[in-house]
């Protein structure tokens, strides 16, 4: 067992090293891989001759912030299915370890974690001296318990499934006998019968929270926790307030710094940036939790600071292949969903969507951020092909109707779309949503668009929305051969290696006609200047202990 100031550096990471001096992988994905096998942000700089970034400046103790961001209601957190309600708790619910903007993985709740060379033997080093709010001691238990948690794969919402699948017994459903070993009071060792890449670093998505075990999932506000602000307000839709816990001795401060703030406020005025607009000109909020489309040019106008981040997140216009409509499955005849995909043009949806402000995309939801990316050709823009198909199928006097959320970028883009399947002669009803109608039911609908954050490897985001039977599988989609390729690439740590087998199943991808994604998207925010650690994170992310106003 090593720790995570040990001199050993793992094969794989010296690896990456080598790729990334080759140019085949950025920093950022050097960063992530390296890190996510145990080795430091300082030590993986060091191994290609880099620096870290300088910090944010100091904080000043004391104060709340107010930030704008939808104000949803809690679950518990394996099944959270939108960054804010995890954002809400996330002060109170810590994570074994934090993904950073540099794509570096660290520690929190975990002080390390060693990879074996096979990647096979995960052991993870539970951090000494965190407390519980009753006073009692986090344990290797606790995290084995939260572990087995995820790994129930019945438990209806349960993303970590997904995350976890590796340690999943495909006959129980649940983790398989002997993959999760406490092996003393503050380590567990994950046996895993194949390699994945995937593990440590799905540890730090936003539904891994670490929870006590006597959560109620009927008053999460209640549950105690390890972080030092506790949820003392929630009026959904209005406002949330979190304050930091009196008498609380934080176990990250001597080690990371903060928490520094008294309390934290989410206002939320909805989807409409107009209504941020007038919030940040009345002086109601500090900072916003995302800038969006044409207004992004209104507050670069403004006294304001401006984040951003080159990121994987996207939006996807998808038909669920299960979907039943009059009687029949229009969606599971994979013309169908090829005649949308040859309608539209991925170009004009960046211009009209999103203002240009990103990369086209290709339909196959893995990005060129990704380590594994492998370029392919444009999709296909054949209208005229688009017609014929639908035409073939059966289905062209039917009305598809498209769904939408009623924000700004998701809304224009898929405005966008619809317009150019009807010129393609499709026959398209566009309905739009408020945020609390569309969140309830987003991985329902026969056919609409979704926004999807950003993961560091492509092989995460693949095994999350499209492997068959997942959680966030919104499509419905069931591909044996794209599940046997995608179980392969999960275990191959070397990125050249993995980009042959991701070059077919990006191919399976577009010629099934899964989505039609038309582009990633740089992420931004703004903020009153003299703030500290509120920049948009590149997963939403609010680490609240980073939180504060400049000294």
């Amino acid at each position: 067992m090593t720790n995570q100031h040990s001199s050993r550096i793992h094969p794989a990471a010296k690896m990456h090293a080598e790729e990334y001096a080759e140019g085949k992988i950025s920093r950022r994905e050097f960063l992530t891989r390296a890190t996510a096998l145990g080795v430091t942000a300082t030590t993986a700089y060091g191994l290609i001759g880099a620096t870290p970034a300088k910090a944010e400046g100091h904080a000043q103790a004391g104060g709340t912030l107010r930030h704008q961001m939808e104000v949803r209601g809690l679950k518990e957190p394996r099944v959270y299915d939108w960054p804010q309600i995890a954002n809400l708790m996330r002060g109170n619910f810590e994570y074994l370890v934090e993904y950073n903007n540099d794509g570096s993985v660290r520690g929190m709740l975990l002080e390390s974690w060693d990879v074996s060379d096979d990647a096979k033997t995960i052991t993870l080093n539970v951090r000494k001296g965190v407390m519980w709010d009753d006073g009692s001691e986090l344990t290797a238990e606790d995290v084995a318990r939260n572990i087995a948690g995820w790994c129930e794969k019945d438990v209806e919402g349960n993303s970590m499934a997904g995350r976890m699948n590796t340690l999943i017994d495909p006959d129980t459903s649940v983790a398989i006998e002997g993959a999760i070993e406490v092996i003393d009071s503050h380590t567990v060792r994950l046996n895993l019968p194949n390699p994945d890449i995937t593990i440590m670093v799905g540890m730090a998505d936003y539904p891994a929270a670490i929870v006590p075990a006597d959560l109620n999932p009927d008053d999460i506000m209640s549950a105690q926790g390890t972080g030092p602000f506790k949820l003392v307000e929630l009026e959904v839709g209005v406002k949330a307030r979190l304050e930091r816990k009196p008498d609380h001795t934080w176990w990250g401060t001597e080690i990371y710094g903060g928490p520094y703030l008294d309390a934290i406020e989410y206002i939320d005025y909805g989807t409409d940036p107009a209504a941020w607009l007038a919030a940040l000109e009345a002086e109601e909020v500090d900072v916003l939790y995302e800038s969006v489309g044409e207004f992004i040019d209104v507050f670069d106008s403004l006294d304001l600071e401006k984040n951003e981040v080159v990121t994987g997140a996207t939006v996807v216009i998808r038909t669920n292949q299960a979907a039943e409509i009059d009687g029949a499955t229009p969606y599971a005849d994979k013309r169908v969903r090829q005649a949308f995909a040859l309608a539209v043009n991925n170009e004009v949806v960046l211009e009209l969507g999103y203002g240009n402000r990103g990369v086209v995309a290709e339909n196959h939801h893995v990005a060129p951020v990704h380590p594994e990316y492998a370029e392919l050709p444009a999709p296909e823009y054949n209208p005229e092909k688009a017609l014929a198909l639908m035409t073939e199928a059966g289905y062209a006097d039917m009305e598809h109707e498209l769904i939408s959320i009623d924000d700004d970028w998701r809304k224009n883009s898929t405005d966008a779309a619809a317009a150019m399947m009807r010129d393609a002669g499709l026959n398209i009803k566009r309905t739009v949503l408020p945020g609390s109608t569309f969140w309830n039911d987003w991985a329902k609908y026969p056919f609409s668009s979704t926004s999807w954050n950003h993961r560091p490897l492509g092989v995460q985001v693949l095994a999350l929305a499209y492997r068959s039977g997942e959680a966030w599988n919104e499509s419905a989609y069931a591909n044996p051969e794209f599940d046997s390729l995608l179980g392969e690439a999960l275990s191959i740590a070397d990125a050249d290696a993995r980009r042959e087998v991701m070059a077919k199943i990006q191919a399976i991808m577009q010629e099934d006609g899964v989505i039609i994604q038309p582009y990633w998207r740089s992420l931004y925010n703004h903020a009153r200047p003299g703030q500290v650690g509120t920049g948009i994170h590149i997963s939403y992310e609010h680490h609240h202990y980073k939180f504060g106003f400049a000294a």
